[in-house]
């Protein structure tokens, strides 16, 4: 029989006694000598330095204990509202909760947003009611308040009318009641298991009463999950040790994951060096992480909190969002510097949204709450020796739509095609954002539809009026088109993205600010005062209940107008009043006009952000306004298909058909030829060579009767960070780790033969900064521009540098190609577009094998011509014979 593991999560409002109960938890199952206390600074979950001054825990820890032969792995969270987004990332590895709930509090603002988590998660739950060795506190009335505001399925297992308010969780249960009279355990687990049960008990944990019927119902009531044999895992937090090492902390949810294994991260493959369990600060190292178990491995370094691995593909969302924006200023400090950290820090903490604005040079972060700010300040000094400071916070707000409009992007400079159609619909308050398709197959392909998913899912969308992110909409892609040529991933990427703001531009846009929920206790001759300001708010709530000189008032408020308010209730009731705010969600904001004149956002000006379409004419690409876009685009929605097939006449995939190339495409495969056989001078050639020509361009017979003036074709610029790449693509890095001179070279080599495929001015950069002394060098290396930069010079400097003093006038589009964050920021800055090093990895292996195509093609039409060459030959040198022996 295989052995029962669990891993459980504790969950509570901040002071509720979380900490307290783990390590009374730990020291009834045998795994602590002695119970440490919070107060006295010795809990073993408390591990940071900064727990232990304040007194809470800011970060996620484990502890591994066993009871009654079942393995359990205790997850203690953080309490505070600041640190919610850290506690949400453990929600989706966990089995089951414990769901605390202070005896002399009762349900509090933030218990209700746990409630709300753990629903939208799925996750069991046994509720423990703390502190009842206080004076005051009633167990009927919790019990009758826990009903009222989480569930009717909260019932107190040991009331004598127990069974009875079990069996009315659920009919089947009910009907087994009535028939023999009483409730199974493993009737009581099934349903606890299903979510309609949630058992209340009730304890102390200060004073250890209660801990061991809490471990009996954990190992009883909540099931342990169902692993499938193929691997799979979900990585749920990114932190590192004290040595700087990065630890990918994950749950097996299939299978097994052993050392040396390798892992697919997107397309990447990363091993896996070491596996540790912890407990606590200690750590125990495995050969062999089982399906159940919580672990943290060495070796990846391109995962992220709610990546999916092995089969369980996909990644998570959080479904809470911070409401603060601040911007870091650093006192002294390099601003590239002070933004790596925030970049890996931001890691750690996906919620902590770092922003860079290129043009200012200026870095916001975006947090929850004044605690989180502190922390992060103190985090910054402490791991990295970086003073900084924070600028006043601004709110974070959100734009919707009131109508439903269709958006259309199109993308089409010279040898690329995409166009997108969305139909974009206000959804209901809360529901972020969902998509869909209802394109046809026959129309678009569907590699092509999930891309254009995709490209929707992997960016924050901004909106028009602020440039907030978008939210509370139904995105529907209805058509789509592309070139069985010319079309790559990224086109459909820029295509996307400027449908999506091309609808907006045409929507009625609505601005949403952010709510709190809001608990005042105050005195009651202070509750006029109270009733006063959230009026003033413009806020809402219930009448307020008065007992024992207190007055107790439950609404809600819009963030920005709450900002403050908690120092003013101190001081209107003398230190007396008590005010909980937790985030409720976002509304419709009071006054839009006067937001959105004092940020004075201008989404013509957004050129990251554009919602123009381009459309290709005579060979080369044109800029359309987004408001004339449905004038030029290829199609229909209702139809799917214009009668135009385009503008130059090219041809579109759609489920089949067949391909036909165009003259552009001949002289590219001319090109290429000529590159590897020396020049043809062909019949056609010789036909058209009497002709005028004009721009170095052989004019038709009808061209003559007129000027003809056409445009100069533009340089394409394409940039590569080498070493980026070359650690980027798998057997460029193994090949490095042997020898990084002969990986250099084989990039060299493949991107020359790219170039051959692609002209464009390639420009290939090593970072040579660290080279003392070092001037930098430049070669030519088959045709491409091999680049070795100076000392203190990185190659992401270079870039930029180069990007800025490329001539526009004369250049086509430019491109990057890295898969470097801050990087990719700057290529942004500078209005270059963007190419991962997985998405330049595929358009070089397209190219390689177009090359060997045409070269195979090559080969055998000159074995097929060659009995016919040597025929001629054998006929003119009989001919030279006969005319000499006359």
């Amino acid at each position: 029989m295989e052995e029962k593991r669990l891993v459980i999560g504790l969950l509570a409002h901040v002071d509720a006694g979380k900490t307290t109960l783990s390590e009374a938890l730990l020291y009834t199952a045998g795994r602590l000598r002695k119970a440490g206390r919070v107060d006295h600074g010795d809990a073993f979950l408390d591990t940071d330095v900064q727990e232990r001054e304040r007194g809470i825990t800011i970060f996620s820890k484990q502890a591994e204990l066993d009871w009654r032969g079942v393995k359990i792995t205790l997850m203690d969270t953080p309490g505070h509202v600041d640190f919610s987004s850290e506690m949400e990332r453990t929600l989706s590895v966990l089995d089951g909760a414990v769901l605390l709930i202070s005896g002399a509090d009762g349900v509090q603002g933030h218990t209700l947003t746990l409630w709300r988590l753990l629903q939208a998660y799925r996750v069991p739950v046994i509720l423990f009611i703390n502190k009842m060795d206080q004076p005051g506190t009633d167990r009927r009335a919790l019990t009758r308040e826990v009903k009222n505001r989480l569930s009717d399925g909260c019932v107190d297992l040991q009331a004598p009318e127990a069974a009875e308010e079990i069996a009315v969780c659920d009919e089947g249960t009910m009907e087994t009641f009535l028939a023999e009279g009483s409730v199974s355990e493993e009737e009581t687990a099934r349903l606890c298991g299903e979510r309609k049960l949630f058992p209340c008990l009730f304890g102390s944990a200060l004073k250890m009463k209660g801990i061991e019927t809490l471990l009996d119902a954990v190992t009883g009531y909540i099931p342990a999950g169902n692993y499938p044999e193929e691997f799979a895992a979900r990585v749920f937090k990114i932190t590192r040790d004290p040595q700087g090492t990065r630890l990918t902390w994950m749950k097996i949810l299939g299978g097994s994951l052993k050392v040396k294994t390798l892992l697919s991260v997107g397309e990447i493959q990363e091993k896996v060096n070491q596996i540790r369990l912890y407990s606590g600060e200690k750590y125990r190292m495995t050969e062999e992480a089982e399906a159940g178990e919580i672990c943290a491995v060495t070796g990846p370094a391109s995962t992220r909190a709610g990546d999916g691995l092995g089969w369980l593909k996909g990644s998570e969302k959080p479904l809470l969002t911070p409401v603060f924006n601040y911007q870091v200023l650093p006192e002294g400090a390099d601003p590239d510097t002070l933004l790596q950290r925030l970049r890996q820090m931001e890691e750690e903490d996906p919620q902590l949204h770092v922003v860079w604005t290129p043009e200012k040079r200026e870095i916001h972060a975006q947090l929850m709450g004044e605690v989180q700010l502190e922390i992060l300040k103190r985090q910054l000094s402490d791991r990295f020796g970086l003073k900084v400071s924070f600028s006043e916070g601004s709110i974070l707000y959100r734009e919707t739509i009131r109508n439903t409009v269709e958006g259309v992007g199109h993308y089409e400079p010279l040898r690329h095609y995409a166009e997108v159609h969305l139909l974009m619909e206000p959804g209901e308050p809360g529901s972020g954002l969902r998509l869909a398709t209802a394109c046809s197959e026959d129309q678009l392909e569907r590699n092509w539809q999930r891309l254009i998913l995709t490209h929707l899912m992997e960016k924050q969308h901004r909106g028009v009026l602020t440039g907030s992110p978008i939210t509370d909409m139904k995105i529907t892609l209805i058509a789509g088109r592309a070139h069985l040529k010319h079309t790559e991933g990224g086109d459909f990427r820029q295509a996307t993205y400027r449908a999506v703001r091309q609808g907006l531009m045409q929507a009625e846009s609505v601005l949403l600010e952010p709510w709190y929920d809001v608990l005042l206790e105050v005195p009651a001759d202070a509750v006029g005062r109270a009733m006063a300001d959230l009026t003033r708010m413009g806020g809402a709530f219930d009448p307020p209940v008065t007992e024992e000189g207190k007055a107790l008032l439950k609404g809600s408020a819009p963030v920005a107008a709450m900002r403050g308010y908690a120092r003013e209730v101190a001081a209107y009731t003398r230190g007396e009043g008590r005010m909980q705010c937790t985030l409720r969600g976002y509304a419709p904001c009071r006054d839009q006009e006067s937001v959105r004149a004092a940020i004075g956002y201008d989404p013509e000006r957004d050129v990251e952000n554009t919602a123009d379409s381009i459309f290709c004419s005579h060979g080369a690409g044109f800029v359309v306004r987004w408001n004339q876009v449905p004038a030029f685009m290829h199609l229909h929605p209702e139809t799917g298909e214009k009668e135009r097939p385009g503008a130059d006449g090219r041809n579109f995939s759609s489920g089949g058909g067949g391909y036909r190339s165009t003259a552009e495409e001949d002289k590219e495969l001319e090109r290429i030829f000529e590159k590897t056989y020396g020049p043809v001078k062909s019949r056609l050639a010789e036909r058209t060579s009497s002709r005028p020509r004009v721009n170095g361009r052989t004019m038709g017979p009808a061209e003559g009767r007129k000027e003809i003036v056409l445009p100069e074709e533009l340089t394409e610029y394409l940039l590569v960070d080498g070493y980026n790449i070359i650690f980027a693509w798998p057997d460029l890095k193994e090949l490095a780790q042997r020898s990084l001179e002969t990986a250099r070279n084989s990039l060299m080599e493949i991107l020359s033969n790219y170039h051959g495929f692609h002209p464009c001015e390639l420009i290939l950069v090593f970072d040579a900064y660290r080279v003392h002394r070092n001037p930098g060098s430049q070669e030519e290396f088959a045709g491409i521009h091999v680049v070795y930069t100076k000392e203190a010079e990185t190659a992401d400097n270079y870039i930029e540098k180069t990007i800025r003093q490329i001539d526009r006038k004369k250049t086509g589009r430019i491109r990057v190609a890295t898969s470097d964050g801050l990087e990719q920021v700057i290529i942004l800055g500078g209005g270059a577009l963007r190419e991962s090093a997985s998405e330049f990895r595929r358009e070089v292996e397209a190219a390689r094998v177009e090359i060997s195509r045409i070269l195979e093609k090559s080969r055998l039409g000159r074995e097929k011509d060659a009995p016919v060459a040597r025929a001629y030959q054998e006929a003119l040198e009989k001919k030279k014979t006969d005319q000499g022996g006359k």
